[in-house]
């Protein structure tokens, strides 16, 4: 079976997004050019599970990381799960296989002071000033991805209501409660935008030039914003989610609603943001326990 009918499937009824579905292709080209040079094999159905650790032993040999080399194994289990169901393999031949082990790796977040310093340094002076701070509040005022972040649209905010609709993963929607301040800034942020571009742009965040924001650019302006006020490794997008779900479990909110904020499928995906808060979990459990202050 084609691999193209994989990915409709994916696309159409998986609702993946099209940057997904690219991944899953390039995975699956590179695998079946993998198999046809070394085995001079055409039909990926044929394929057994030696001839798959071959390929794997060649990623692990060019120096892909094991992490990387488990997500390519994942879009084969995904193309032959899908050749399973629809009855064109008894069998997958990767039931058998184990992933790779890999290093965790710990994220640190921003601390509030961190994440202050930066707000209180940015001036909305200006169109790329008054962006910049509007994109920092809402990362960490909400939680939000930067893929969400990028594809946000005028008619997703409800300033009246403060709220906000994002399209989350699997082209799942979630509406997100806005702080007043953020609300503010970003009706500051649209006295900005709207002198830049016409009318007929939907896009809520642009850049100067008034075309549609990017995720390397995104990226960029949280990196050089927090590489003045924090030495931490990581500076980016993501590490600003990673303290707003910190920040918000330190000062007790429930770990569901966290989830549903997050736009989470599962609390196992929520929980990992518990691992960096031990510390303010262990201050508490101290103060807290009874038999803390026992004589």
């Amino acid at each position: 079976m084609p691999i193209s009918h994989f990915l409709e499937y994916l696309q159409l009824e998986k609702k993946y997004s099209a940057h997904t579905v690219k991944a899953y292709k390039a995975d699956l080209d590179s695998f079946r050019d993998f198999i046809y040079k070394e085995f001079d094999q055409e039909d990926l159905i044929l394929v057994n599970y030696p001839q798959i650790r071959n390929w794997i032993v060649s990623l692990v040999n060019s120096g892909i990381a094991n992490s990387s080399v488990n997500r390519k194994v994942a879009s084969l289990k995904a193309y032959y799960k899908y050749l399973v169901r629809t009855n064109q393999l008894f069998a997958t031949p990767l039931a058998s296989h184990k992933s790779l082990k890999t290093k965790k790796s710990v994220q640190i977040p921003f601390s509030e002071k961190e994440i202050e310093d930066v707000v209180s340094s940015i001036v909305p002076n200006s169109f790329k000033t008054s962006r910049d701070l509007t994109i920092v509040t809402m990362f960490y005022a909400t939680g939000i991805r930067r893929s969400e972040l990028v594809g946000v649209k005028l008619q997703d905010l409800d300033l009246q209501n403060r709220l906000i609709k994002v399209l989350g993963k699997r082209n799942k929607e979630r509406y997100i409660p806005l702080l007043p301040e953020l609300c503010k800034q970003l009706q500051f942020y649209l006295g900005f935008r709207d002198k830049i571009t016409s009318e007929n742009n939907t896009e809520l965040f642009l850049t100067e030039k008034g075309d549609k924001i990017y995720e390397t650019l995104v990226y960029r302006i949280i990196n050089n914003y927090f590489s003045e006020a924090s030495n931490k490794l990581k500076k980016s997008p993501h590490i600003l989610r990673h303290s707003f779900a910190t920040h918000l479990l330190n000062h007790g909110a429930n770990l569901n609603s966290v989830k549903e904020l997050l736009g989470h499928s599962s609390l196992a995906s929520t929980q990992v943001y518990t691992h960096s808060n031990i510390a303010e979990l262990s201050k508490v459990y101290r103060k807290s326990h009874p038999r803390e202050n026992k004589d």
